[in-house]
């Protein structure tokens, strides 16, 4: 009779014991990391491979070490320059101290969503319209910044943030067509008064050349004469020179032959 109790506890104790050795057992992947607790305080963290927890005793709490692209969901946001825009953006980030990731916050994804938020509703705010449109490479940079300081206590890496959409209401949208239509035409208008102020320059200097050389003057009659009369329905006045008029005028007084 003794023997066949020590026979059946032995049956049931030896499952038992495969059992419990088999669970204590974990594997953890090249990206995984396990955070050890003994007795509620913390032990070291394991990984990657196979790693022995004692059942009871210890509990281990996974932590992935890849990047986490994490979408941030449109916020509203009021410009400095008083127009309100939908502003939403994405967040890479990955975690590098997993002790720091599992103790010092209770669900640092969560934590790091709403962190997100809040401070891309803050930076914006502090810049006009027109930076947001324009210069959203640096906007990135101070998001991303200001995330990394913060989350840098709970074991958190953020290594970019990208800015994807700004909404705009349609009357902005129209406000802001006008507003190119009218710095076109405030090009146009001074590419026309360069135009126009080199175009004078040039020929005053042209004026002063020809005044220097009267005999280019009168070549220069002859060339616009010539082109003139290629025209059938033109009258031609020909400009007649005043020393030569002056010549004929004064052959032609009582006593210029006497002499």
């Amino acid at each position: 009779m003794f023997w066949d109790f020590n026979l059946g506890l032995g049956s049931v104790l030896l499952p038992l014991l495969l059992l419990l050795a088999f669970s204590s057992f974990r594997v953890l992947r090249e990206y995984q990391r396990g955070v050890v607790f003994q007795l509620g305080r913390f032990w070291r963290v394991k990984g990657p491979g196979l790693v022995l927890v004692i059942p009871g005793i210890q509990q281990m709490v996974r932590v992935d070490l890849r990047v986490v692209t994490m979408d941030v969901p449109p916020q509203d946001v009021i410009s400095r320059d008083n127009v309100s825009v939908k502003v939403n953006a994405v967040v890479f980030f990955r975690v590098v101290d997993p002790q720091k990731a599992i103790i010092q916050v209770e669900d640092y994804l969560m934590a790091t969503s709403q962190l997100a938020q809040t401070t891309l509703r803050v930076v914006l705010g502090k810049h006009e319209l027109d930076e947001m449109l324009a210069e959203r490479e640096r906007l990135n940079l101070d998001v991303q910044q200001i995330l990394d300081a913060q989350t840098d206590a709970w074991g958190i890496k953020v290594t970019n943030v990208e800015i994807k959409h700004i909404d705009l209401n349609e009357s902005m949208v129209r406000a802001i067509a006008r507003q190119a239509e009218a710095e076109r035409e405030r090009r146009a208008k001074v590419i026309h008064a360069e135009g126009e102020k080199q175009a004078a320059v040039a020929l005053l200097e042209a004026a002063q050349m020809l005044a220097q050389q009267p005999e280019a003057m009168q070549l220069r009659y002859l060339q616009t004469m010539t082109q003139v009369a290629g025209d059938r329905a033109s009258t031609i006045v020909f400009p007649l020179p005043m020393d030569l008029l002056a010549r004929v005028l004064d052959k032609g007084k009582p006593g210029a032959g006497a002499s």
